[in-house]
Order: C-alpha cells, then sequence, then structure tokens
C-alpha cells in the first residue's frame, strides 16, 4: 500500500488528519515533508514533465547518435 497523508506535528506527536486504512502493528515507512518547503512530486508530474522534452532533430548538433564516437572514439563502435 503506498499513500500520502497530511498530519499537524503538536507537542511532539504527530497527529493525521485522516485515520490510517492499515492494521495494528504494521510496519510502516514514511518521508516528512513539510507544507511550504518543498513539494513531493508524483510519478505522473515527472513523468509529463519528461515527455514534454523536445525530441532530437536530424540538425541537433549533438544527440543520441553521436554516443559511439563520443565514448570510443572517431569510427570506432563497441
Amino acid at each position: 500500500m503506498s499513500d500520502t497523508l497530511t498530519a499537524i506535528y503538536e507537542d511532539d506527536t504527530l497527529v493525521l488528519e485522516e485515520p490510517l486504512e492499515i492494521s495494528n502493528g504494521s510496519k510502516v515507512e514514511f518521508v516528512i515533508v513539510e507544507n511550504g518547503k518543498s513539494r513531493a512530486r508524483r510519478a505522473a508530474e515527472i513523468l509529463a514533465e519528461i515527455a514534454a522534452l523536445p525530441h532530437e532533430r536530424k540538425t541537433d548538433p549533438f544527440s543520441g547518435r553521436d554516443h559511439d564516437r563520443i565514448l570510443y572514439g572517431e569510427g570506432r563502435t563497441r
């Protein structure tokens, strides 16, 4: 199970705004992100940003086509 929850920190205790839907004794892992200081990004947002990047064009001075030449030298491939 993976979920995003909101809590208030009061008197050295995190108080959840909504109850957890897990059984007592369950081991959980969490990351604390303080609102207003940083923003956790969802995978869908990151993938959308990557998808919006421009594609390579044949006129680009450097592209993935130059991969082997840059790594192994002129005229050589793996």
